[in-house]
């Protein structure tokens, strides 16, 4: 036969012919070649569809089924790849392989996910972020799977439906999505004392942070490292970000969401482009059985935290996001994360929160993914880093749904002796190497009960509150004002407020003020209300973690026709020998003309890149520009948000009309343009009180 070029209706083309030389021929997924991707079979040019198409039969019933069912919590996500690297050996703490000597770097796979929003809501909703890392040892995958805030809402995890039942979206009307100002939260979170504590956290700048890279992660529960010898030592985990802290604001984060929806995505993506790599410290608190004892809070209550000034966090590693997914679907969405998951010289402690856990993210995972064989997903295998040899599975596990790997010989059980007859027998296990659960004693009664230990709701939220900048205790009083005023039941606003008594007096009558409502009288509590040393540690603003930086972050250039050429230059080298990512943003992206006649193309177009999406500020104008972009809104607003935002604004001495229209007043952190990017370091809270005054 010979090669046949068809028309194709409606566009009068040829089909194009691929050749070894030019592209791979498409092919059906069982490998056959395609002919014409472009028209269904037909009886006739205008006949009837032929149901014997396999081609299209199998693209429409690929594509009918490529949505897997999202996750219930933690839909929205965004991942990399890297790697951990141990900075100081843990072999005297824990046999687990991955800690064992300074230098020793394993591969990692970390997804970032907002809590109570579906896939398709926005990255930057007032919510929890979930912190999940898979580590590929050579022992085999370790998940350590955390969120952005040490603490979690409920005690037990029996409470888990019921809280994210409560936070979702409400049952009779769809809305809101991915918000928890409504009237069904509140109820819950109020008649729920424990929770308080994480209700702090959760009203604070920690979960509005700026972006992945400058935020902290938690494993959140108390686990156990086991040495060599078998002797357990507690552990919590902490993820400090190299970045430094930072966090939004609450009308930032508002107009970020309507400008861009992935914004914190897109900021994951391009810092790795750019070389930019997001990188976290590991820390541990580690401690014995006697100190445990010796706290006023049990350490296996996921609602309190041991503060860091009482006992310090030491640095053991590092981990550096260098590889951005190679496929959203395949990686991101599919990979698989379960508490359940250690290694040895790792294991749990009797957390009732974490002991749920355990079962409910395994079962979690078949549900959604479909099969038990879920772990033969690539993102999700053991391997291990091929220099070391990798990470094999194996065992006696056979055949289920979408079973993609070919176990070879007779012997699916074990024992068995038939490596004795020339078959392969299969693995074994390995008393020596192989994980062993700590042997703590245990005994007592079954009882549905939680210890006295975890009967105190109140003594770490006013750790939380009185540990916080006067800027962070603004917006958590603002950020309460704000959810309970969409709360339309007043009695769950009195609830509320009457737990807030027993937080801090000064909080709730600031939150009853902005709500221009009585205070009530506090609810009972279980145990008196400590008062415990502040600690610092847990602040972002003006804390020991707020980075002064430009180093990954980025500063917004607005220039226009006629913006002079040596000042644009200038800038732009300045922000880059800084480590800062300049992006040069002009009411048109192209061709726009310098005060030297030249030309250049703006990154970014001033309407589609308001000065939210920017951690700093510069103007160059000239004058006559000016004189047009101050009857010009989006030019106003671009300035008027970054001063309300309390970022650093540079400006010739030709920009300065636009600043006085934007109602802009002097401060350290409006500059000329030579001290700006000292200036673009950091935030100016000191101007808040001047742009913000409710609660």
């Amino acid at each position: 036969m010979t090669d046949t070029i068809l028309r194709t209706p409606g566009n009068g083309g040829e089909t194009h012919q691929a050749s070894d030389a030019d592209h791979p021929v498409l092919t059906t997924n069982h490998g056959m070649p395609i002919s014409d991707n472009q028209n269904q079979l037909k009886a006739g040019a205008r006949g009837p569809v032929l149901l014997e198409d396999e081609v299209y039969r199998e693209k429409i019933n690929h594509f009918d089924h490529e949505r897997i069912p999202e996750r219930i919590v933690h839909a929205r996500g965004s991942a990399a790849h890297g790697y951990f690297e141990v900075t100081d050996s843990l072999a005297d703490i824990t046999a687990a392989d991955l800690f064992q000597k300074k230098g020793q770097r394993t591969d990692v796979f970390v997804r970032f996910s907002t809590v109570a929003g579906g896939a398709g809501s926005i990255d930057t909703p007032r919510d929890v972020r979930g912190f999940a890392v898979k580590f590929y040892t050579r022992q085999g995958n370790w998940d350590l799977v955390g969120n952005n805030i040490p603490v979690f809402f409920i005690q037990d995890a029996i409470k888990f439906p019921d809280l994210i039942h409560a936070a979702k979206m409400e049952a009779d009307r769809g809305y809101p999505q991915a918000a928890t100002a409504h009237d069904t939260f509140w109820d819950f979170i109020s008649l729920m004392p424990e929770a308080t504590h994480m209700i702090m956290w959760a009203m604070s700048d920690r979960t509005l942070p700026r972006s992945f890279a400058t935020m902290e992660g938690f494993g959140i529960h108390t686990f156990r490292f086991v040495s060599k010898e078998g002797k357990s030592t507690f552990v919590k985990f902490h993820w400090k970000p190299r970045a430094g802290l930072a966090s939004t604001i609450w009308d930032e984060t508002v107009k970020i969401a309507g400008a861009d929806p992935d914004f914190q995505r897109r900021d994951l993506f391009e810092r790795i482009q750019r070389g930019d790599y997001p990188e976290w410290d590991l820390g541990v608190q580690l401690f014995d059985e006697e100190f445990a004892n010796s706290q006023p809070y049990d350490v296996l209550d996921a609602t309190k935290i041991i503060p860091e000034e009482v006992l310090p966090v030491r640095i053991v590693g590092k981990m550096v996001l260098d590889r951005y997914p190679d496929n959203f679907f395949a990686e991101t969405e599919q990979v698989a994360f379960c508490p359940s998951h250690l290694v040895p010289g790792i294991d749990h402690s009797n957390d009732p929160l974490l002991q749920g856990r355990l079962f409910s993210y395994q079962d979690t995972q078949i549900k959604r993914l479909g099969s038990t064989n879920w772990h033969q997903l690539p993102i999700n295998q053991a391997k291990g880093r091929a220099e070391t040899g990798g990470c094999p599975f194996m065992n006696m596990q056979r055949d289920g749904h979408m079973q993609m790997q070919v176990p070879k010989g007779r012997a699916n059980y074990e024992p068995n002796s038939l490596h004795l007859a020339g078959e392969p027998g299969g693995p074994r296990e390995d008393p020596a190497t192989g994980f062993h659960s700590f042997p703590a004693e245990e005994q007592g009664p079954k009882l549905r009960i939680r210890p006295e230990s975890f009967a105190d709701h109140y003594s770490q939220a006013r750790l939380f509150w009185r540990s916080m900048d006067p800027a962070e205790q603004a917006h958590i009083a603002s950020a309460f004002v704000f959810e309970l005023s969409k709360v339309s039941l007043p009695h769950i606003r009195t609830a509320q407020l009457a737990n807030l008594r027993n937080v801090d007096e000064e909080l709730a009558r600031r939150v009853a003020e902005g709500l221009a409502i009585d205070l009530p009288a506090a609810s009972p509590t279980a145990t008196p209300v400590r008062d415990m040393p502040i600690s610092p540690a847990l602040r972002i603003v003006r804390g020991p973690r707020e980075k002064h930086t430009l180093e990954g972050r980025t500063v917004g250039i607005f220039f226009a026709d006629g913006s002079d050429r040596e000042e644009y230059d200038s800038l732009i080298a300045a922000v880059k020998g800084a480590g800062g990512h300049p992006l040069t943003i002009a009411p048109k992206v192209g061709k726009v003309p310098l005060s030297d006649g030249s030309t250049v193309t703006a990154d970014a177009q001033l309407f589609g890149q308001p000065s939210v999406t920017v951690d700093a500020c510069a103007v160059i104008l000239s004058a006559d520009a000016c004189a047009r972009l101050v009857k010009e809104g989006a030019a106003v607003q671009w300035v008027m948000d970054a001063f309300g935002h309390l970022k650093a604004i540079g400006h010739n001495d030709e920009s300065k009309p636009l600043l006085d229209k934007a109602g802009v007043e002097p401060d350290a952190g409006v500059t000329d343009l030579e001290r700006f990017v000292d200036a673009a370091k950091q935030r100016y809270w000191d101007r808040e009180p001047k742009v913000r005054t409710l609660a």
